[in-house]
């Protein structure tokens, strides 16, 4: 988001994050972990520590080598 004094307990709403920011953090997430991340998670998981939380969650759910793409 262009903030450097942000960390993993930063708001995304609180720190100016919209929609289109969110759309962007979810594909630079799907890009990293190879599979797809629901928009709604950031809205849910306002956090980079419990979006990382959720994310990792979701990853250890799916089968081994399984992606969504």
């Amino acid at each position: 988001m262009g903030n450097e004094g942000l960390d993993e307990h930063a708001d995304f709403f609180e720190s100016g994050g919209d929609s289109l920011t969110a759309f962007q953090i979810t594909g630079r997430i799907q890009e990293a972990v190879g599979t797809e991340i629901a928009i709604a998670l950031v809205f849910t998981y306002p956090t980079p520590a419990e979006l990382a939380e959720v994310v990792a969650e979701e990853l250890a759910d799916l089968p081994a080598g399984a992606t969504h793409e």
